[in-house]
């Protein structure tokens, strides 16, 4: 994938579909089916990822795709792509379901195990971010011309965004090696995209999340400036184990922003 500015400007209109077809299930009745984890599914999961599916296809036939709601190939296949997408075509289920408008289509390209394209849409809001490797990140508000976006400075006290929905032990123990922060709870892939437009500092995640709900966030957040690494330090990256699981990771503007210690 060389041309990875054409990429996101053909990308962009196929999440803006999947967006669409989100909501006109989000303005109506939301049946909501579980998963075998008990996660919940809805009709709105499907009929973004089966127009994402199409577009991906459509865009880079033979790249193959990495969904939340399809089958996985095996590691056995997976370990000798070069490339691949990671998509999830509804990041926040829960909070869809709640109706808080939080929820994000998240796509990303990977090209050897590093995420070098990401597109975010959070259709309820009327935003999307996108960013790529080398050409900055963006972010287009509806009705409002795109602008480019860039980490902030060290603020004073730290701005750390957390998610709405998954606390855990370890969190609020890393939390409390801060003398003093704001804290500020929000929903799916949005808080990789308040560090990367300046409005955050830190997004401690300590607990599982899938490759799919952060690689286009990292890969936004990256192009803006910012940094996702294990808490060892060391970059998160990408189908690398048979496991499509990440660890525990630190999304944050700049290194100065992390406790010491």
């Amino acid at each position: 994938m060389n041309d990875l500015s054409a990429l996101a400007a053909a990308l962009r209109p196929v999440v803006a579909e999947a967006g669409a077809a989100i909501m006109r299930v989000y303005d109506a009745d939301i049946a909501v089916q579980r998963k075998a984890d008990d996660s919940p599914l809805t009709l709105a999961d499907l009929e973004s990822q089966r127009i994402l599916l199409d577009g991906l296809s459509r865009l880079t036939p033979g790249v193959p795709v990495v969904s939340e709601e399809a089958s996985h190939a095996d590691w056995s296949e997976r370990s000798r792509w070069r490339e691949s997408w990671l998509v999830d075509p509804l990041d926040g289920t829960r909070e869809f379901v709640k109706r808080n408008g939080e929820f994000t289509v998240n796509v990303a390209l990977i090209v050897e195990h590093e995420p070098v394209l990401g597109v975010v849409a959070a259709p309820a809001l009327g935003l999307t971010y996108w960013g790529a490797a080398g050409l900055g990140a963006f972010r287009a508000r509806r009705g409002v011309a795109e602008s480019r976006i860039h980490v902030s400075p060290r603020h004073t006290p730290i701005r750390i965004v957390g998610s709405r929905s998954h606390s855990t032990p370890q969190t609020d123990a890393y939390l409390g090696r801060f003398p003093a922060y704001e804290l500020t709870a929000i929903g799916s892939s949005l808080k990789f995209c308040l560090v990367a437009e300046g409005a955050a500092d830190l997004y401690p995640r300590f607990g599982p999340t899938n490759e799919w709900d952060t690689a286009a966030g990292q890969a936004v957040l990256e192009a803006a400036g910012g940094h996702v690494t294990r808490p060892d330090g060391h970059r998160l990256r990408y189908n690398c184990r048979a496991t499509l699981l990440n660890g525990d990771f630190l999304a944050f503007s700049d290194p100065a922003v992390l406790p010491p210690g």
